[in-house]
């Protein structure tokens, strides 16, 4: 990667240890991202962690450079909106620490932009540290699942896996950017390089299939199809294409093979038919998913400060299970307004580099593609509360700022050249 892309190591050496500040702050990046997959309780320990770094990197000099503006912009319209909510929470301290949640995960998206735009070469601490933690949190899930461990019940939820999570609808999509990291590899790397993939992407994929979240199910497919028509547009070569469609369908016939082994087992095969239907039960019925969406905003649009945190249910049998209903019901209509517009905005700025030739173009095809799935899965389901989703968002701005410091770079660098020059550095 181009030194003009990386910022300065910090100067000096820890006394004593002979250990450079800059690896330990990779470290203490690596263990964050890492102790991101375990939130049995809260706060968990990631809160804890990434509230310690935030503080020091701030004092450390970390700079939110104005390329990243819009995306601190919309969100604090979003918070802004939320903290005016809070007032019409019946229950005020449990509304004002929704609240605060909200907008510490709201500073993380910011915390994981800044460190990308400062240091591009990061998303490598963050891949590998993510793989890791999907792994274990897939492993506890699956043993669980299977009792095959002591204390496997706090690793289930309704005789679905959630592994280390609190529930199998945040555990299923927190799996999924690692399972397209190691799908990419597959696809796209020498044979030498699939020997993590070939262990872990299993593991991954089975984890994803016993949390029997239909949402997760969903967005696995459409991530997948999306990642591979990028891989697919951008290869030019057609020898590289032909093995891209091989592997393809090598890939699709072994998740075949993986899940109809798993459906072999009465209790995988029997909790499947139950949760494959379209419309559940709790989806149709009288005050069900979809006639909660049309009356609660309704509701929404006669109040423009919102219902205030937490208040949706005190109306309705359960939360709202709409992200963007519940940005207008919680946050009121600065929330709802400011929530999709920045859902689209990154979209377009990331999608904007998916066909650039960057040295993290691969990883940033990959969060494209499941930032995409997580802004379509929020139809049905509330993410606002999704560390994960909030890292995305972060890691997505990095991207996004990332890529335009290069352009600004290059065109300086190559201010005054021959124009043949120009063409092959550009190239």
């Amino acid at each position: 990667m181009s030194d003009a892309l990386t910022a300065p190591a910090p100067a000096g050496f820890l006394r004593g240890r002979g250990l450079p500040l800059r690896r330990l702050g990779d470290a203490a990046l690596w263990l964050a991202v890492f102790l991101g997959g375990f939130v049995l309780a809260e706060p968990a320990p990631y809160e804890l962690l990434v509230a310690l770094l935030m503080v020091v990197w701030l004092l450390a000099g970390l700079k939110f450079r104005r390329e990243i503006g819009p995306m601190m912009v919309l969100l604090l319209l979003f918070m802004a909106g939320g903290i005016m909510a809070v007032p019409f929470a019946r229950d005020l301290p449990a509304g004002a620490m929704h609240m605060a949640v909200s907008a510490f995960l709201g500073a993380t998206a910011m915390f994981y932009a800044a460190l990308i735009t400062e240091r591009p070469d990061r998303v490598a601490i963050i891949e590998r540290a993510y793989i890791a933690s999907a792994f274990f949190c897939a492993m506890f899930g699956i043993l669980g699942f299977f009792n095959l461990i002591p204390g496997a019940e706090a690793f289930v939820r309704n005789l679905r896996a959630k592994g280390t999570f609190e529930d199998p609808n945040v555990f299923g999509p927190f799996l999924l950017l690692p399972t397209l990291l190691l799908l990419r590899r597959l696809m796209t790397g020498p044979p030498s390089t699939w020997g993590l993939a070939l262990i872990t992407l299993p593991v991954l994929v089975l984890g994803i299939f016993l949390s029997f979240s239909r949402g997760a199910w969903g967005m696995m497919a459409v991530a997948g199809v999306v990642l591979y028509l990028l891989l697919l547009v951008n290869e030019q070569r057609p020898a590289r294409r032909l093995r891209l469609m091989m592997l393809a369908g090598a890939g699709v016939l072994g998740i075949a093979l993986l899940l109809l082994a798993a459906l072999s087992i009465d209790q995988v095969s029997d909790l499947f038919a139950e949760r494959a239907k379209l419309v559940q039960p709790y989806d149709g019925s009288r005050l069900g998913r979809f006639a909660r969406y049309s009356l609660g905003f309704e509701m929404a649009m006669e109040r423009p400060l919102g219902l205030g945190p937490l208040e949706f249910n005190k109306y309705f049998p359960e939360d709202e299970h709409n992200v963007y209903m519940k940005a207008f019901t919680a946050y009121g209509w600065l929330g709802g307004i400011a929530w999709p517009m920045l859902m689209l905005w990154t979209l377009v700025a990331l999608g904007g580099q998916l066909f650039r030739h960057r040295p993290w173009t691969p990883f940033a095809q990959c969060v494209f593609a499941v930032f995409l799935v997580h802004v379509c899965v929020g139809v049905v389901i509330d993410i606002d509360r999704w560390r994960h989703m909030f890292m995305l968002l972060g890691l997505a701005w990095g991207l996004i700022a990332a890529d335009k410091l290069y352009d600004r770079r290059g065109r300086f660098l190559t201010r005054g050249m021959a124009p043949a020059t120009r063409s092959v550095l550009a190239g």
